[in-house]
């Protein structure tokens, strides 16, 4: 480490911040987001930090102390992660991808299930996604935390619900950009 900084700021003439910077391997360390793998094509991975700061940013929108229509929150959540992927779009992060889909279709249908209180407008509303009558009224009288009940309204809400409410899928947009 001395010896690069001495060559960085004598022959470069530039400042070496001592806090920030190591000498280490490539796959353990960050930069701007970013990290590698430790194979030899040196293959650029997301940081552990960027997808938390990504999943952060995500609860944020969907909180429930954030009074906003549904198209509002989805309008909001497509622009932050269509920016997001466009930055990170370098990154082998396909898989990470898929993941993250998965993950806010259930933070959104949570959300549904928060909206919807009472009983009745829960059976209605089920009805109406076409789940059979018995079991929108098992779901609806049931006392799981919404988290839990967000798996159950997963074969409610499909994949495709989310598309036609104007959701954008992080995964399709990384397989674009590639």
């Amino acid at each position: 480490m001395k010896s690069v900084t001495r060559f960085v700021e004598g022959k470069l003439k530039l400042k070496v911040n001592r806090d920030k910077s190591a000498v280490a391997r490539p796959w353990n360390r960050k930069f701007l987001g970013f990290s590698f793998l430790s194979n030899k094509q040196a293959t650029i991975r997301l940081a552990s930090k960027t997808i938390s700061g990504l999943k952060e940013k995500v609860r944020e929108i969907t909180k429930r102390s954030r009074p906003m229509s549904m198209e509002e929150r989805i309008s909001k959540l497509n622009r932050y992660l269509m920016g997001w992927m466009g930055y990170f779009k370098i990154a082998s992060a396909k898989g990470h991808c898929e993941r993250l889909d998965q993950w806010i279709r259930r933070r959104l249908r949570m959300y549904l299930w928060k909206q919807w209180k009472r009983v009745r407008t829960r059976i209605r509303e089920l009805r109406a996604l076409g789940v059979p009558e018995w079991a929108s009224f098992v779901m609806a009288n049931s006392r799981k935390d919404p988290w839990e009940m967000s798996r159950n309204i997963n074969n409610a809400l499909l994949t495709s619900y989310w598309k036609a409410k104007g959701l954008k899928s992080l995964l399709s947009r990384y397989l674009e950009l590639c």
